[in-house]
C-alpha cells in the first residue's frame, strides 16, 4: 500500500467525528506545491523533490532525506505529517518535505557535497526563511545543511542562515538538535507512564533503528533507569531479557557497524523484534513497519511512534481493537521541529538562546501538546469506543489549519 492512502484513510476517520466537507477534505488531501527535478550528477541522473502541502500557518517546515526508496507518495505523506506535527505542538510553520531517490553509501565526500548544492540549485526558488525551511532526515545530517546553505546564499548574494535548520553550532545551528527528536519522545512517554501510574524499571522498552533518533532515545531511556531489553538496525537486533547496556552497545556499534554479535546477547531480526513480548515499542526506523502481515504478532500494550507513518492504517485499527495504545508521530517525534523552530527564531532575531532555554521550550511545547491530546483522547473515548490518541492529535491540529485558512478568507 502507497503511504498516502493509510493518510487518505486517515482523514476519513477523522471526518467522522469532525464532519469535514468535501472542500476540506480536499484541501486537507491536496499539497500546495510539488516541485520535482531531475539532479546530474557523474553523469547519473537522480530524481528529487521538495513539496509544500499547506503553508496557512506559515513557510513550509520539513526535513531532506537522501534514500534510494525515495518517492514521490512518501514525500507527500511526510510532507503531510509535518503539517499537522507543526500546528499541534503550535508552530509558525506550515508542513514541507524534500528528497532525493539516491544510494549514498558509496558516494565520496565530494559527489555527496555536489549532489546537495545541485539540491539546492534546483529548488533555490522555493526556499527561504519566509518561504520554506528545509532540515536534515534521514541520511542527511549538519554538513550536508551547511553545503546547501552555502550554495544557497552563493545563489541569493547575502546571508540567510535562517533558510535552513540543523547546521552545525558554528553556523547558527541549535545546541540540542541532535538529541531534540529522542529527547521529546522520552518527554512523552514520561509523561504518558505517569498518567498510567507506570515506574520506569517497571516497564520493559525494545527500539526499532539505531539511527540517530532509535540510539539517542535508546541512550536516554537507559539513564533515566528505563529496562531497553532489545534495539535494532538494518542488519538486525539484539536482545537480552534482564536489559540492555545501551551505552556498551553504541560503543559495539560504532566499532563493528551493528548492533548485532553484541555481548551476552541474543540476535534477533527486525521482525523478532516487533513480536517481542513488551510493554512499550519504540519504532524509530522507516513508514509501514507494523502492517496487515505482521500485526498479529504484536504484543506490546504501548507503541510510542517516534518513525513518521510507522503503522498502516489497517494494522493500526486491529492493534486499537486488542486494546493497545498508539502515540502518534505527529506528537511523540515533534522535539526535533521544536528545536528547529528555536535555531530559526536565532537566526531571524540575532539573539543568542542558551541551551538551558532551548530545553525549556521544548520540554513546555512537547508537554503542553500531550496533554492537550492525551486529555481530549480520555474526555472522546468514553463516548466512543473507536477514538484513539491519533485521532485527538489529528483533530486538534486540523482544527487550527482550518481555522486560520478560514480567517484568511479559504472556504468562502
Amino acid at each position: 500500500m502507497d503511504v498516502f492512502e493509510n493518510i487518505e484513510k486517515r482523514i476519513k476517520k477523522v471526518s467522522k467525528f469532525m464532519e469535514l466537507s468535501e472542500e476540506e477534505k480536499d484541501y486537507l488531501l491536496k499539497p500546495k506545491f510539488i516541485h520535482q527535478s531531475k539532479l546530474k550528477i557523474n553523469n547519473k541522473e537522480f530524481l528529487a523533490w521538495r513539496i509544500i502541502h499547506n503553508n496557512s500557518l506559515g513557510p513550509g517546515k520539513g526535513g531532506i532525506r537522501f534514500h534510494e526508496n525515495v518517492s514521490k507518495d512518501e514525500i507527500m505523506s511526510l510532507s503531510f505529517w509535518m503539517s499537522l506535527k507543526n500546528s499541534l505542538v503550535g508552530l509558525p510553520y506550515g508542513g514541507a518535505k524534500g528528497g532525493i531517490k539516491v544510494n549514498t553509501q558509496n558516494f565520496s565526500k565530494k559527489e555527496l557535497e555536489e549532489l546537495s548544492r545541485e539540491y539546492i540549485k534546483a529548488f533555490h526558488k522555493f526556499l527561504g526563511k519566509n518561504k520554506d525551511i528545509p532540515a536534515p532526515d534521514v541520511n542527511t545530517n549538519s554538513q550536508i545543511m551547511s553545503w546547501m546553505l552555502d550554495e544557497f546564499e552563493k545563489i541569493k548574494g547575502h546571508h540567510e542562515p535562517a533558510m535552513i535548520t540543523g547546521k552545525p553550532l558554528d553556523m547558527g545551528g541549535c545546541f540540542i538538535r541532535e538529541e531534540a527528536t529522542a529527547a521529546g519522545g522520552k518527554i512523552i512517554l514520561e509523561q504518558f507512564l505517569n498518567k498510567i501510574n507506570k515506574k520506569p524499571e517497571e516497564i520493559k522498552i525494545a527500539v526499532q533503528g539505531f539511527g540517530n533518533v532509535g540510539m539517542n532515545i535508546a541512550k536516554l531511556l537507559h539513564i533515566n533507569n528505563y529496562n531497553v531489553v532489545a534495539v535494532s538496525d538494518v542488519r538486525g537486533g539484539i536482545f537480552f531479557r534482564e536489559g540492555l547496556d545501551i551505552k556498551k552497545v553504541i560503543n559495539h556499534s560504532n566499532k563493528t557497524g551493528s548492533v548485532i554479535n553484541f555481548e551476552n546477547s541474543k540476535n534477533i531480526s527486525n521482525d523478532e523484534l516487533l513480536s517481542l513480548d513488551i510493554d512499550v515499542l519504540i519504532p524509530a526506523a522507516i513508514e509501514n513497519q507494523i502492517t496487515e502481515k505482521n500485526v498479529k504478532d504484536i504484543k506490546a500494550k504501548y507503541i510510542l511512534e517516534l518513525a513518521n507513518g510507522p503503522i498502516t492504517f489497517n494494522a493500526e485499527e486491529t492493534l486499537l481493537k486488542n486494546g493497545v495504545i498508539v502515540i502518534p508521530d505527529i506528537l511523540a517525534n515533534s522535539g526535533g521541529v521544536i528545536a528547529s523552530y528555536c535555531e530559526w527564531s536565532n537566526n531571524r532575531s540575532g539573539q543568542i538562546y542558551f541551551k538551558e532555554e532551548m530545553e525549556k521550550v521544548l520540554r513546555n511545547k512537547i508537554i503542553n501538546a500531550f496533554h492537550r491530546v492525551y486529555e481530549f483522547y480520555q474526555e472522546k473515548k468514553n463516548e466512543n469506543s473507536e477514538f484513539d490518541m491519533r485521532t485527538a492529535a489529528y483533530i486538534i491540529a486540523i482544527k487550527r489549519i482550518l481555522n486560520v485558512t478560514k480567517i484568511r478568507g479559504g472556504f468562502s
